[in-house]
């Protein structure tokens, strides 16, 4: 299995966070807390 390091940039708006790759500024997403931003950061770069 292959690990690729992205930097994930994220912010507090409320009620959500919003947070994108550095290296796919496309891949954009939200989510209600920092650890489920992450998550469907990691399904949309999936994707």
């Amino acid at each position: 299995m292959m690990k690729i390091k992205q930097t994930m940039i994220y912010w507090k708006s409320d009620p959500f966070w919003l947070g994108k790759f550095l290296e796919h500024p496309e891949i954009m997403t939200q989510g209600e807390t920092l650890e489920e931003l992450e998550e469907n950061l990691r399904e949309a770069y999936l994707i």
